[in-house]
């Protein structure tokens, strides 16, 4: 059983755009490179249609990947953690126990992936812990390795 993936609208939009073009113009473009190296003879040491292939199979599993994203996604609208709370598609900032330094998530899919902010996927462990909060709050959430970790929500929507 599958889970919906919760993205802004701006993913998802973004989403099917590369969903577009790599039917269209990426298709035609590995056409064409498998072609140009099938001209050039024996296939079985010809590191350029090999090249190609390998190419065109992981664009395929791309197309494979964003067409089951886009069908089970569900859009969400955030404005900047509406009520000041953690949710999907918000940057929040947090202070781990025992270090001054802030560090900035995302909370969403790793499609929602933003320059200079990690992302943390809502069903992770911190996630979980996190989602629902506000600022100010303090939570613990349990590592994959079983540390207790506890940090503290300095700002939603940073």
């Amino acid at each position: 059983m599958s889970t919906s993936t919760r993205l802004t609208k701006e993913t998802f939009e973004r989403l099917q755009e590369e969903l577009e073009d790599l039917k269209t113009r990426g298709r035609i473009e590995i056409a064409k490179a498998i072609e140009a190296a099938r001209a050039l003879g024996d296939l079985s040491e010809n590191g350029d249609y090999h090249a190609a292939k390998d190419a065109q199979g992981k664009m395929e599993a791309r197309i494979r990947q964003l067409e089951a994203t886009l069908e089970d996604a569900e859009i969400v609208t955030t404005e900047a953690g509406s009520g000041g709370s953690v949710e999907v598609g918000v940057v929040v900032a947090l202070r781990y126990d025992g270090d001054d330094t802030e560090e900035r998530y995302l909370i969403g899919s790793i499609e929602e992936r933003r320059d200079g902010v990690t992302v943390v996927s809502p069903q992770s462990a911190l996630g979980q812990a996190l989602v629902g909060k506000k600022r100010g709050d303090r939570v613990s959430y349990q590592t994959p390795t079983g540390a207790q970790l506890v940090v503290e929500i300095v700002s939603v929507g940073a």
